[in-house]
């Protein structure tokens, strides 16, 4: 139903790719502050333009939602176009500044308020995962420079870990669990899985899709974070809700799981009477 859709975001994927990675671990790379706090780089800004560019040129009528250069339609009117682009140029810019190579681009397609399609590419890490609502969810080894195919696609299932003892975590930083008001249960929860690991950003949801991780938890995140996310953890067979078990990429929260945890993940995570 989005093939050509698809086809555009590994394009954009292909032109992200292009512009970040060869800044990756240059010399004189100009980076700043944004008022939350979080660093930019000139590669996110210019990414971002990039993909907002090309999607002005094929696709004009979209809405479009980017981490550095915010929301847009052709109304004029933020958020009122059914289908909306929602663009992360460089999801884990501090890992990118230190050298650390999980980071990538992150695609979706919303429409009608649901993602129905996301791209997520990593070329330091030589991969890149999408999915489609109800045609899968894959990976790819990428080529040196991050383009073109190095390798077939592999489909992605979730793993079959039902117990939590035998389980998997993965989670954000510390201190967002503790501004959430959840830093107790991140412990009680970490001290009752098999083993647990921040392995960060995008990464610990593909691990997830491809069965490696069982359960992630993230705090203050925002469309753009986890917007590419879901098609692939559900296509995957997984489970994506927010901390209360809504459906939402828009409450600030996610809970992504192998499905048959889920469950018991939002038992443990929740606030204590």
């Amino acid at each position: 139903m989005y093939d050509d859709d698809l086809r555009l975001a590994h394009e954009l994927a292909d032109l992200a790719d292009s512009i970040a990675l060869p800044r990756f671990t240059a010399e004189g790379l100009r980076s700043s502050r944004k008022p939350d706090g979080s660093f930019v780089t000139e590669a996110d800004t210019a990414t971002e333009r990039a993909l907002r560019d090309l999607l002005a040129e094929r696709r004009p009528r979209d809405g479009f939602l980017g981490e550095e250069t915010g929301e847009s339609d052709e109304t004029g009117a933020p958020g009122t176009a059914r289908r909306r682009w929602i663009i992360d140029p460089i999801d884990g810019t501090a890992n990118y500044l230190r050298g650390v190579p999980n980071w990538g681009a992150l695609i979706a397609l919303e429409v009608d308020g649901v993602p129905v399609l996301g791209v997520v590419s990593a070329p330091a890490m030589g991969a890149r995962w999408w999915a489609m609502t109800g045609a899968g969810a894959w990976k790819r080894s990428t080529a040196p420079g991050g383009a073109g195919e190095a390798g077939e696609p592999r489909r992605l299932r979730v793993s079959g870990v039902d117990e939590l003892g035998d389980a998997s975590l993965s989670f954000q930083g510390i201190d967002t669990w503790e501004a959430a008001g959840r830093r107790e249960q991140l412990l009680d929860l970490a001290s009752r899985v098999w083993r647990d690991r921040a392995y960060g950003d995008l990464w610990s949801y593909m691990l997830l899709a491809e069965g490696a991780v069982d359960i992630v938890c993230e705090f203050d995140v925002k469309p753009y974070d986890i917007a590419a996310i879901l098609p692939i953890v559900r296509e995957a067979g997984g489970s994506c809700t927010d901390a209360a078990g809504e459906e939402s990429h828009t409450s600030g929260e996610l809970l992504a799981t192998n499905g048959r945890l889920h469950a018991a993940a939002l038992a443990a995570i929740a606030p204590q009477a």
